[in-house]
């Protein structure tokens, strides 16, 4: 990994700003990996830095862009629950079925945390909650095993 890669990365999970923005006018990668595949944009969502991920997403990184494991931004903040940057995400294109290695979705993992305001979200803007998992679990049948009723509830009055 580069020194510069390093740095993006670094400023990413922190949010500068202003170490971002040297980067951009100097036309570096937006889209460089660690050694687990994470790109700045997933850094800094999976960090709640909301200024750094617009920044980013303004300024050309693949809101698709996933690690190894095929995990994006999308499904990071879904586990996390950070309503704000989901919104962002979803307003920039980000793909709402992208499934990671094991087949999970955004969706399921807002089922399987209790982020129920993400799982409305998700679903509202066209999240299939028919979608299984490599166990052939969907996102209903995560809901069921976590008993997470409230989740349930959405899931039933979801079109």
């Amino acid at each position: 990994m580069t020194n510069t890669t390093q740095v993006i990365l670094h400023a990413a999970r922190l949010g500068n700003l202003e170490v971002l923005k040297e980067l951009i006018r100097r036309a570096e990668d937006l889209n460089v990996r660690d050694e687990k595949g994470y790109t700045p944009l997933i850094i800094a969502s999976y960090n709640n830095q909301y200024e750094a991920a617009k920044l980013l997403i303004e300024n050309g990184a693949d809101v698709n862009g996933a690690d190894l494991g095929g995990n994006t931004a999308l499904m990071g903040v879904a586990f996390k629950g950070y309503d704000r940057i989901a919104k962002l995400l979803i307003e920039n294109g980000a793909n709402l079925d992208l499934q990671h290695g094991n087949g999970g979705t955004a969706l399921m993992f807002a089922a399987m945390f209790g982020r129920h305001e993400l799982l409305k979200m998700l679903l509202e803007s066209g999240a299939s909650k028919f979608l299984l998992d490599v166990r052939g679990l969907s996102v209903y049948d995560l809901a069921v095993q976590q008993g997470n009723a409230e989740a349930i509830a959405i899931l039933d009055t979801a079109n």
